[in-house]
């Protein structure tokens, strides 16, 4: 099975094809457009046994670049098999209390992630146009919500509360709900791996460094504490 994994922000669009295989996945492909919005996009699909290829396109919205780059990795698999799609993952930022865990895309899951564009306004919506542009360009094939939020559903109350009036923050959903949530998870599985050990009796720092930066601390494997809101 091939998974397509996309990454959207404001500017950029990430993304990468990955043959599902044990014990790691296998990258077929992986690439990225931008800057979104400009008018003068750019398109930089890298494969396994090829030279990197780089191109103009029209992305003046992430609807624009998931479209464009979906096309493009449909018209490489016509030569090459190996490139087919099975499945799509989307990064999306913001699953408030309720998503915990990846899951099929759904139309009342989509009413429910518009619903929650006030937690995170710059986000949402865009993840919510690049989840309906996979719709469009790959109807037959199931999409899934992978959020950044859902790592910290474990964060005890004392981590997550703020200090507030209590019906205040039950009112609007006012806590932390912490971000960053699948690399401090990628991050942290990998280390306990190395270190040759189950999760249980572990106290690890995770550090997400770039454009936006944050920390966690885990316990068991587990996020009890994190630095964002």
């Amino acid at each position: 099975m091939n998974i397509l994994a996309l990454n959207a922000g404001s500017s950029s669009l990430k993304f990468g094809l990955y043959r599902i295989a044990t014990p790691s996945a296998v990258p077929l492909l992986t690439g990225i457009v931008e800057p979104i919005g400009t008018g003068k996009s750019e398109i930089r699909i890298s494969k396994r046994t090829q030279a990197p290829v780089s191109e103009s396109i029209q992305a003046t919205t992430p609807s624009h670049a998931v479209e464009g780059s979906i096309r493009r990795i449909l018209e490489s698999a016509t030569s090459d098999s190996q490139v087919a799609i099975d499945a799509v993952g989307c990064r999306v930022v913001h699953g408030g209390a309720k998503f915990v865990k990846p899951a099929r895309v759904t139309v009342s899951m989509l009413n429910e992630l518009r619903a929650l564009k006030e937690l995170a306004p710059l986000h949402n919506p865009v993840d919510v146009a690049v989840i309906e542009q996979v719709q469009r360009s790959l109807p037959e094939t199931p999409v899934f919500a992978i959020f950044d939020t859902s790592f910290h559903h474990t964060l005890p109350e004392v981590a997550f509360t703020y200090a507030l009036p209590f019906d205040l923050s039950t009112r609007y959903s006012l806590r932390r709900y912490g971000f960053h949530g699948i690399s401090h998870a990628y991050v942290s599985r990998l280390l306990i791996e190395h270190m040759g050990r189950g999760p249980e009796g572990t106290r690890i720092i995770t550090c997400h460094l770039g454009n936006g930066a944050s920390v966690c601390a885990l316990r068991d494997g587990q996020s009890v504490d994190i630095s964002m809101a």
